[in-house]
């Protein structure tokens, strides 16, 4: 059976993107990315809204890799080694391979997809990852706290939603960045 992680890079006030919608502040540097990639590895299929898929597709692409680190360009073959699933009304169809477009997010099919799972899923994006929060899906949050304040924007974490979690890890990077993993501990 695999977990289903929540995972995200935020700002310390808890933001995923800043009220422009930016998120540059939150670009890794290598020891930050090898984290990243150590963690992806894990991943047996990626749920995405598709704001957050859109996002993620660059990763397709050789085109802009050419002059990037060795780091970065292993994460793109690890992203597109992960089978992707897209929640989204308005996509027509997937532009990346191993993709596949849900027209609506089921609680019971994320369920029985974590159940016949032989690895973990992660789950990226504020508003699929509330939903799953709130149905009681995500088994784990893995944080990754930047050294910055945005002020506002989209929140990392739903509102409304109480759970208990259990710190499983944590660990500083050079550059102020903060990783931490829970537990969900109690979903009532």
């Amino acid at each position: 059976m695999g977990k289903l992680i929540y995972a995200a890079n935020i700002s310390l006030d808890g933001f995923l993107e800043d009220e422009t919608g930016s998120f540059d502040w939150s670009v890794p540097d290598e020891d930050v990315h090898a984290f990243w990639n150590e963690h992806e590895r894990h991943i047996g299929t990626s749920l995405y809204g598709r704001r957050m898929y859109e996002a993620m597709r660059v990763w397709e692409d050789d085109d802009w890799l050419t002059d990037e680190p060795a780091v970065v360009r292993e994460y793109a073959d690890i992203w597109r080694d992960t089978d992707k699933i897209v929640y989204s009304s308005s996509l027509d169809g997937a532009s990346t391979a191993r993709t596949r477009i849900e027209r609506t997010f089921e609680p019971e099919a994320v369920r029985q997809l974590k159940e016949t799972s032989g690895s973990d899923l992660s789950i990226g994006g504020a508003g699929i990852a509330a939903e799953a929060f709130r149905h009681g899906l995500v088994d784990e949050c893995v944080l990754l706290l930047c050294p910055v304040l945005v002020g506002g924007g989209k929140p990392a974490l739903p509102r409304g939603v109480r759970l208990d979690l259990e710190l499983l890890d944590h660990r500083r990077f050079a550059n102020g960045v903060i990783y931490v993993r829970h537990a969900v501990r109690d979903r009532a």
